[in-house]
Parts: C-alpha cells; structure tokens; sequence
C-alpha cells in the first residue's frame, strides 16, 4: 500500500474545510436602511427585515377622513422635507382606516419624493428595544424614518410603556431628527378606561395613580381621531373602490347589496366596505387589480 502524500493530505483537507462551511450557520447581513423604503423590525435578532411590496390602499380610496387624512399628509411631508414634524397618535373606531391612512401617506410621498423617507413597522410587543433600533438609525441623516407600531397599547402591570415615553419626548439624548413615531390604537389613552378608573378609586393620590401612563399620549404631538362613517361614506368608500378597480356592476345593482351587508355585520366602516368589495368581486369573477 503507498504512502500517502501531500496532494492526498490536501485534498482531504479541503473536504472536510467544505464539511464544515455547509455545516456552520449562513451569516446574517444586516440590510442597510438606506437602500429600502420599509422594514420590520426583528427585536429577537436586532435586525431590519426588508418589505419589497408594502400592502396599502392609494391615499384617494381613503373616504369619509379628508380631515385627518389631509392633517397626517401635512406632517409627514414636513418631516419628510426635513422640517419639524410632530409624532402622532391615529386612534378611535375601528376599521375606519388608521393603519391604511399611515401606509398610504407614507407611499404618496415616496411616489412623489423617492428614496426620502422609510417607514418601520414594529410590534407592539417589542416597544422594549427601541432603543436598540435607534442607534441604528440615528447616523442614517441621509434619510427620514417613520416608526409605525399598529395596534398599540398598554395593560395592568404593563411597563414597557416607559421605554416609549423616553424616546418620545426625553432620555439623555432625546429621539434624533430624522426620526418619527406613528401609532394606531382603539385607546384614546392607550390604556382602558376601566383601568383609568379603578387606579383613580384606590390610589392614595388618585390624581397621580394614572398621570404617568395617561402623559404617554401627551407625548403625541398631533392626535386625529376617527370615528364611525357615515352610511353616506360607507357607500361612497364602495363607490370609489368600484370606480377604481373596474368592477362591471352597476350602483342600481351593488347598492342595495352593500346597505345589505353593513346590516347583516351590524356596523359600517371601511373595513367592511372592503370586504363588501372583496364579496362582490369574487362573484362578478373579477380580480380586484389595478
């Protein structure tokens, strides 16, 4: 039997150098919050997921909130020119459109001003690592960020609201210009009110019991409300859809369909304007496509 020699010792060396890179774990490359126009954040890993397609609406199909939605477009484009801008609290009725009206602002700017401004959903469950996420975008001047968290608010015992306040309207070195904070709620307070209620009945200082949570709010510099639509939006929100993605049915026809449905859910709001369009459209046998 020969004797093994240098080509045979590399040889095995380079196989088992392979063994060993398909064994080792794929290394994470941060994405560079400079080159995407959304993100999630990854609180467990400290990362930003990017969002190639953001699910929005186009900001016209927005009825029945010209208001509030006029008064957020404002602001973000502010922000977005680099001027001052307030954090804003969307909260109120549900279904009436408070996430859609954030991404759709956020998708009307960047048509009109690309590679400007990103918006960065985190969950409400992950409130605790901000700080976290804003060291990675404090040097990032060359863009604007909007930190969106849907659905936001706070329980009994809950104290992750506190890391919130801080980067809202304080800690040492305060939230960095080129960032913003957005949020949904159902909560005017971001807390329920029998909450409010029961710490105002058994604390001591009834005054103080609630002020610590209820000032999270006020950190919010611009607050819009929505409120439950009209029948006469309801069916104006429809009407646009229709318009819009060129469903081949008459209002003769769809109306009476749509005041059928809101009655059979017991409610209106864009929401179920929406789903009347999705019912709508799956027995014309047309897609909702542009």
């Amino acid at each position: 039997m020969s004797e093994p020699t240098i080509h045979d010792f590399l040889s095995a060396l380079n196989s088992i150098a392979d063994s060993l890179d398909r064994l080792a774990p794929v290394k994470k490359v941060a994405p560079d919050p400079t080159t995407e126009a959304a993100f999630v954040w990854n609180a467990s890993e400290n990362e930003l997921i990017p969002v190639p397609r953001v699910n929005h609406v186009d900001i016209s199909l927005l009825q029945g909130i010209d208001h509030v939605r006029d008064l957020l477009l404002a602001n973000t484009n502010r922000f977005a020119e680099g001027l001052p801008a307030n954090n804003a609290l969307l909260w109120g009725a549900r279904g009436m459109g408070k996430s859609s009206l954030v991404k759709a602002a956020h998708a009307q700017i960047c048509r009109e001003t690309p590679d400007r401004l990103v918006l960065i959903e985190l969950h409400r469950e992950d409130i605790d690592s901000l700080p976290a996420l804003l060291t990675i975008l404090r040097d990032r001047s060359e863009r604007r960020f909007i930190l969106f968290c849907d659905d936001l608010s706070f329980d009994h015992d809950d104290t992750s609201y506190k890391s919130l306040k801080a980067v809202l309207d304080g800690g040492i070195e305060g939230r960095p210009d080129n960032v913003i904070f957005y949020a949904t709620s159902n909560r005017r307070h971001l807390m329920p009110r029998d909450m409010v209620e029961n710490e105002r009945q058994t604390a001591i200082n009834p005054s103080e019991a609630t002020e610590e949570k209820v000032s999270l709010s006020d950190r919010f510099g611009l607050w819009l409300g929505f409120h439950s639509c009209s029948q006469q939006d309801y069916l104006a929100m429809i009407a646009s859809y229709v318009d819009e993605y060129g469903l081949n049915v008459s209002e003769e026809e769809w109306r009476p369909q749509a005041l059928e449905w809101q009655t059979t859910r017991g409610s209106r709001s864009g929401r179920v304007a929406w789903q009347f369009m999705q019912d709508l459209a799956g027995r014309l046998g047309q897609p909702l496509s542009r």
